[in-house]
């Protein structure tokens, strides 16, 4: 499929509507980000996605668009309620896949001797790789007390506090979660990865905040140059994946939308329209796995404390750990937006991008309210995160979406045949970057170089006013599943 792109500005391009699409595609790039989003199949997925019914405004895609089961990774698209569908590859398989972000009132200057010990005693203490298992091993009823209540469970359960709830997206739990429509399959492999990182992209960072672009922002987050944080990037684990893998198996076997045909462009885009049962259920089901990653990071974050704690023979009011904020990547939600002037409630999907929110939405916590909520946007271990505020922009273009990461630049498959021969961790430390991973295989797969350029990404978002640059943080120690 040959796809005509039209530039709109430096920071957006259209793909105008043609032949069976319902709406434009409209992607935020600048030229040079465009020239690799060509040659992958995520600007014909972006056409694909509107042609789903029920779309409305644009199939829409962030800076870091790459190719994806179904949806591209980036993809952004809002379905009527009434009309409209939800397609599980408009999620992903790793289900509420977010990050969370805590501030300390350590700086690096004091622990930089410490890196390694850190990074070592992280490695250690936090469960990672494929398959790994957690220190908590469920029963079936407290499973799906934890598939309820999310992050709360975590907290009543002793990691973490009560204001973490406040700093977590949706106070970290999703209504509607529903555990009688879960499969046994989900539901064993949900028993015992609660405080466990998993593998692939997912990592736990010791960073440094290196810059900082606006003063004001970065003091109502509580960020200052200098200082030490801790980044964590975790999903569902294979709950979720089993969740998304029942759902896609029975929405591919009944006719596309779940009660009447039309035609799917790609049978990778398997969806139902969301007033049928099946989908009912799945957003039953995905609303578990979404809890099940909240509670998850919730019980990262308090175990990263307690490592830190022991390894540098502090107390907790040395080390100061407070969450600044988390939030989720893959996921559909039902919100209020906009559509031609009046106020309609929509479905949301938004695989591999992250809610940005602007100052005084009704659904900032209070905290938040003047700043805009904290967007986490996440490099690879050799390079910057960052730290964004929420802006109007994003209410009037993406449904209140800005990217959530770099992007995928090489495959998998191709990053490790470009690192033959080399020693990736050894490339790091000459970089002053201290890395610990589960395999070889998995530094090669995850090596800088296989991402596109991130400051690029936040600048394109920054440009487009999605959301605005509060910090940068520099990765020193990171563990890889």
């Amino acid at each position: 499929m040959s796809i005509k792109l039209e530039k709109v500005d430096e920071h957006r391009w259209l793909i105008p509507q043609t032949g069976a699409m319902r709406v434009p595609g409209l992607i935020f790039a600048n030229s040079e980000l465009m020239k690799s989003i060509r040659e992958d199949q995520s600007l014909t997925q972006v056409a694909n996605v509107a042609t789903l019914p029920g779309i409305v405004g644009h199939s829409l895609a962030m800076p870091d668009i790459h190719w994806g089961y179904g949806f591209p990774i980036g993809g952004v698209a809002a379905f009527d309620l009434n009309e409209g569908i939800v397609s599980p590859g408009g999620v992903g398989y790793d289900i509420n896949c977010g990050c969370r972000l805590m501030t300390t009132l350590l700086r690096a200057d004091e622990i930089r001797p410490f890196i390694k010990e850190m990074t070592s005693a992280l490695f250690r203490d936090i469960p990672s790789g494929v398959g790994s298992t957690g220190p908590i091993h469920l029963s079936k009823s407290k499973e799906s007390e934890v598939a309820v209540k999310g992050a709360a469970w975590a907290v009543k359960m002793g990691f973490g506090v009560a204001g973490d709830l406040d700093r977590t997206e949706d106070r970290g739990t999703m209504e509607g979660a529903d555990p009688s429509v879960l499969s046994e399959r989900a539901i064993k492999r949900g028993r015992d990865q609660l405080g466990t990182l998993g593998s692939g992209n997912h990592f736990l960072e010791i960073q440094v905040v290196d810059q900082i672009y606006d003063t004001e922002k970065a003091a109502s987050y509580n960020l200052f140059e200098g200082q030490v944080t801790i980044f964590i990037h975790s999903g569902s684990r294979g709950f979720g994946h089993q969740i998304c893998d029942d759902f896609l198996k029975e929405m591919t076997k009944g006719p596309p939308g779940g009660q009447k045909s039309f035609p799917l462009p790609d049978r990778q885009l398997a969806c139902a329209f969301l007033k049928s049962d099946v989908a009912r259920r799945y957003l039953a089901a995905m609303a578990c796995a979404a809890n099940y990653a909240w509670a998850n990071r919730q019980i990262l974050m308090h175990c990263t404390m307690e490592s830190l704690l022991k390894t540098l023979s502090i107390s907790p009011k040395e080390l100061g750990l407070n969450l600044l904020y988390d939030v989720c990547h893959n996921i559909a939600k039902k919100e209020e937006h906009l559509v031609h002037g009046k106020p309609v409630m929509l479905c949301v999907h938004r695989k591999g991008a992250t809610r940005a929110l602007p100052p005084r939405h009704p659904l900032l916590p209070e905290i938040y309210r003047t700043a805009g909520q904290p967007v986490l946007i996440p490099g690879d271990m050799g390079t910057h995160s960052y730290v964004l505020a929420g802006a109007e922009g994003a209410m009037r273009q993406s449904f209140g979406s800005s990217c959530h990461g770099a992007g995928r630049l090489l495959s998998r498959t191709q990053a490790v045949k470009r690192a033959k021969g080399r020693a990736i961790h050894r490339e790091l430390e000459d970089r002053g970057v201290f890395v610990q991973s589960r395999g070889k295989r998995t530094l090669q797969e995850e090596m800088p170089e296989a991402y596109k350029d991130i400051s690029q990404v936040v600048d394109v978002v920054h440009g487009a006013n999605l959301a605005q640059k509060v910090a940068r943080l520099r990765p020193l120690g990171v563990i890889k599943g």
